[in-house]
C-alpha cells in the first residue's frame, strides 16, 4: 500500500462520524447544485438535537432538505443561498432561508472576507492510481473555499464522471471521506416551444461563425443550439456546461478553433444535465472545469473571439433594465453569472450581450386566483424588483417579435425598438405609459 492509499483509507469514516464534526455556530458551505453532498444534506438534520445557529451556505440545491424545508429546525440551521431553487423559495417565508446577492465570480471571495468557513461539505471521484480526486461536476466557487476551510469533507462517489482542469484534487487536500454510491442528478432538457424556436432563429442570426458562445437551461436556449448546429468553429465559453453543447459539438459547430483563451477546449465551470451529459464529459481532456473566479470574470471572458453571451430574464423595462431573479421584491433566482457574461461579452471583439425572453407570460392574480395575460415588457419594473443586468450591459434583446438592438441608443430609440418586439396586444399601453413617465 502506498503512502497516498494509507492517508486515504485513514481518511474515510462513516456519515455519523462526519456529522458529529459539526458543532455549535459553523458555517458550512456546500457544492454548488449537482455538487452537494446529497446523502450527507439528507441526514443533516439528524443534528439538530446537539447544535444551534449553524449556517449553510449552498447555491441552487436540488433537493428539499429536511433541514431547510422543516421549520422546527430553524433554531438550529439557517441557510443563506446565493441561488434559490424551488425548495427554497418554499422555505422563505419560513424565516429559516435569506439570500446572498453576489456577481458569481466574486461569490467566493466575498462571502470568506464576510465570514470564515468552518466546514466544506462537497463531491468527488474515487482517487486514482496516483491519488487524484476529480471534483467532478463544478468547481465554481468549491476550491477557494476548500483552500479556506477549517475543515473539508467529500462524499466520494463512483459514479461520479472524471472531469480536468481545476477539478482534480489530492487525497492530502482532503481532511475526510464519506463513501457513498448514488446516482447523479439528473436535469432533463426542457422541450423548447414554438416561440422558443422563433427566439432561437433570431438569436442564430446574430451569432457569427467562429464565436465564442455561453449558453444557459431552458426551452429558450436549448432552442438556440438546435439553431446553431449548422454555424462553424463556435467556442464554447460559459459557466454551465449543458447537453446542448453536446448536440453541437457531435454536429461539428464547435471546434474552438478561433478562441482566444484555451483554443480547441470547451471551457465551463459546472455541469449540470442528463446521464448523456456526464458520459460525454467523463475522461474527456476537451472538456475543461475551470475556477469560476477566473471562467466568469469578464477580464477573461472578454478575451474571447466574438464572444455571445446568451442569457433570459423575467422581465425588462423600455430603457433596457432586466429583473432576471425576483418577482418584485420575492426572490425567486439569483443574479449568478449574468452580469459577469454580459459585461464580458460586451468587452470581447466583436461580442454581443443578448437578452432573450417570450413578450408575455401567463399569472395568477393572488386575490381572485384567476389566469391573465401580462407583458414581460415593461414602462417600469414591479416595484420591488431587483436590476439583474443593467441597462447599460444590454446590447439585444430578443422575443418572439424580433430583436431589439439597444448598442449605442438613447432612451427614445430603445422605447420604440422595445415596443416592436412587445406582443401587439401591450404596445398601445407600452407607447401611452412612456408618455406619461416622460421616458423619451
Amino acid at each position: 500500500m502506498t503512502i497516498w492509499q494509507e492517508q486515504y483509507r485513514a481518511k474515510v469514516i462513516s456519515l455519523e462520524e462526519g456529522l458529529s464534526k459539526i458543532k455549535d455556530n459553523d458555517q458550512i458551505i456546500c457544492g454548488l447544485s449537482g455538487s452537494e453532498p446529497r446523502y450527507i444534506l439528507r441526514h443533516l438534520h439528524t443534528i439538530a438535537d446537539r447544535v444551534k445557529n449553524v449556517t449553510v451556505v449552498n447555491c441552487l440545491p436540488l433537493e428539499n432538505y429536511e433541514f431547510f424545508m422543516n421549520p422546527q429546525y430553524k433554531e438550529s440551521f439557517f441557510t443563506e443561498g446565493w441561488y434559490y431553487s424551488p425548495g427554497l423559495r418554499k422555505a422563505h417565508p419560513q424565516s429559516n432561508v435569506s439570500h446572498i446577492p453576489c456577481h458569481l465570480h466574486l461569490a467566493a471571495r466575498k462571502r470568506l472576507f464576510h465570514r470564515k468557513c468552518n466546514v466544506f461539505l462537497g463531491i468527488a471521484t474515487p482517487p486514482d492510481k496516483y491519488g487524484f480526486m476529480s471534483l467532478s461536476l463544478g468547481v465554481t466557487y468549491e476550491r477557494e473555499v476548500m483552500e479556506n476551510a477549517d475543515l473539508v469533507i467529500l462524499q466520494v462517489n463512483e459514479k461520479l464522471p472524471r472531469t480536468f482542469g481545476d477539478t482534480i484534487i489530492h487525497v492530502s487536500d482532503v481532511d475526510y471521506v464519506v463513501e457513498h454510491t448514488e446516482d447523479l442528478p439528473l436535469l432533463p432538457s426542457a422541450p423548447s416551444e414554438e416561440k422558443d424556436e422563433i427566439i432561437g432563429k433570431y438569436i442564430a442570426e446574430l451569432v457569427e461563425d467562429g464565436s465564442t458562445i455561453q449558453l444557459g437551461i431552458g426551452g429558450i436556449p436549448n432552442a438556440v443550439a438546435k439553431e446553431l448546429r449548422e454555424k462553424r468553429d463556435l467556442g464554447i465559453h460559459t459557466e454551465m456546461f449543458v447537453d446542448g453543447m453536446v448536440d453541437l459539438y457531435e454536429a461539428g459547430a464547435v471546434t474552438g478553433r478561433k478562441k482566444g483563451l484555451l483554443p480547441g477546449k470547451m471551457v465551463a465551470t459546472f455541469v449540470l444535465g442528463t446521464q448523456r451529459l456526464y458520459d460525454f464529459v467523463h475522461d474527456n481532456p476537451g472538456v475543461v472545469l475551470m475556477n469560476g473566479c477566473w471562467t466568469n470574470d469578464p477580464y477573461v471572458i472578454s478575451q474571447n473571439h466574438k464572444m455571445v453571451s446568451i442569457n433570459t430574464t423575467l422581465e425588462v423595462d423600455l430603457t433596457g433594465q432586466c429583473c432576471s431573479e425576483s418577482i418584485g421584491h420575492r426572490q425567486f433566482t439569483g443574479t449568478g453569472g449574468q452580469s459577469d457574461t454580459a459585461t464580458g461579452a460586451q468587452k470581447s471583439p466583436g461580442g454581443k450581450s443578448i437578452i432573450a425572453l417570450h413578450s408575455t407570460a401567463e399569472i395568477k392574480d393572488p386575490v381572485t386566483g384567476e389566469k391573465k395575460i401580462i407583458s414581460k415588457i415593461v414602462p417600469r419594473l414591479t416595484p420591488g424588483a431587483v436590476v439583474s443586468l443593467s441597462r447599460n450591459d444590454v446590447d439585444y434583446v430578443v422575443t418572439e417579435y424580433g430583436i431589439a438592438s439597444l448598442r449605442g441608443t438613447s432612451v427614445r430609440e430603445r422605447v420604440k425598438r422595445l415596443i416592436a418586439v412587445s406582443h401587439p396586444d401591450f404596445r398601445s399601453w407600452l407607447q401611452k405609459e412612456s408618455q406619461e413617465l416622460m421616458i423619451w
